[in-house]
């Protein structure tokens, strides 16, 4: 019997795994893949979860963090507008980022099971999970950590995973020259495409299109030739760097819906609780902090007997909004703003004359230092 079962073990998975185990309580994380493994993400992190990571001992600069204080924003037409990023951020590839925490979770004593989960029922208190090797965990709490999109999400019958999305991310590493201290955003017909060093001089590229655009194109090649690079900035860029991976990764049908934080007595964590549009940067620390939040929350209610489940759900519901609704309607006001070519050539004029602005709009996707 354990007291809390993770099931996947991404970003926000981990971060839970090794909080709640740093405190004491017995936990079972559940993940299909293996560690290390490559993942879609942009791949930079808001300086505002650097002291949290300190408590949970996970100190990214150790494995070859980037600082990061400059942003770098681009039109389909080439046009550009620079600011100093406020919190300023590193990056660090999620490869070297989730092993790193799989090493401390393990080394807190957190059990760790590669295997799918096909079942989690609650009943009398607690959940019996099961996995498609037959094997089944008991425990008095589950946080569902997941990820953006699961079959979970069909079995739980939430209301996200009823609407089709239109999204699709491709995310590549590539060699090549670029400022270390820089993240760009490079705007294209149907989407945007990130740019920023990562550990040992790799250059993650990460980019969001629209998935109906993207199909009229064979593949990833063709699509980067005939699309992306009609941004001047991109096209220079892909000139000259050099893919590492064989071919890039691709994740579908990504979502920006509102989520339900608690599903079936579930406590959903990171993606599964919500994302960010990733033109906002922030995406990583995100999960990180709502790895926090809900941590933190489990804890007292461990501590003080006095507290029922009804108490813990509410509370993270409250305190998840609290934190994180803002954000998530910026994100979605900038992304209608963005997504549209000629108002966004307009805005740039207007962030070239305030400059003041863009620092402005890129700390209402951000919180302050946990």
């Amino acid at each position: 019997m354990y007291d809390v079962a993770i099931i996947g073990g991404g970003l926000a998975g981990l971060t839970n795994a090794v909080h709640l185990s740093k405190e004491g309580l017995k936990v079972i994380l559940i993940e299909k893949n293996s560690y290390p493994t490559h993942k879609v993400c942009g791949e930079y992190i808001s300086n505002e979860v650097l002291e949290y990571l300190d408590y949970l001992e996970t100190n990214p600069f150790l494995i070859g963090a980037v600082p990061i204080d400059k942003f770098l924003l681009s039109t389909q037409k080439g046009k550009t507008t620079k600011a100093n990023l406020p919190l300023g951020g590193f990056g660090l590839s999620r490869y070297a980022l989730d092993n790193l925490l799989f090493k401390k979770a393990l080394a807190n004593g957190c059990v760790i099971k590669k295997a799918t989960v096909e079942t989690i029922e609650f009943q009398n208190n607690y959940f019996r999970t099961t996995t498609r090797d037959g094997s089944a965990y008991l425990a008095t709490f589950v946080i569902g950590a997941y990820g953006k999109r699961s079959r979970l999400d069909h079995k739980l019958d939430r209301d996200f995973i009823k609407t089709t999305s239109p999204y699709l991310a491709v995310k590549c590493h590539y060699f090549g020259d670029f400022p270390e201290d820089l993240v760009a955003l490079h705007n294209f017909e149907g989407g945007y495409c990130g740019v920023s060093k990562v550990e040992n001089e790799i250059l993650n590229v990460c980019y969001l299109a629209d998935a109906n655009s993207f199909k009229t194109y064979r593949n990833t090649k063709t699509f980067q030739e005939q699309v992306l690079c009609k941004n001047p900035h991109l096209k220079e860029l892909f000139s000259r760097i050099k893919p590492i991976f064989e071919q890039p990764l691709t994740i579908s049908q990504i979502s920006f819906s509102q989520k339900a934080t608690v599903t079936d007595h579930i406590l959903m964590s990171g993606d599964a609780a919500g994302m960010v549009h990733p033109l906002c940067g922030n995406g990583m620390g995100m999960a990180i902090q709502s790895a926090q939040l809900l941590s933190n929350l489990l804890l007292e209610y461990t501590s003080n007997k006095k507290q029922n489940r009804t108490w813990l759900e509410s509370n993270y519901t409250k305190e998840w909004n609290k934190v994180f609704q803002k954000r998530l309607l910026a994100g979605r006001i900038i992304n209608r703003f963005f997504s549209n070519h000629n108002m966004l050539d307009k805005g740039l004029g207007l962030l070239r004359l305030f400059p003041f602005a863009l620092p402005y709009i890129i700390k209402q996707t951000h919180g302050t230092s946990i």
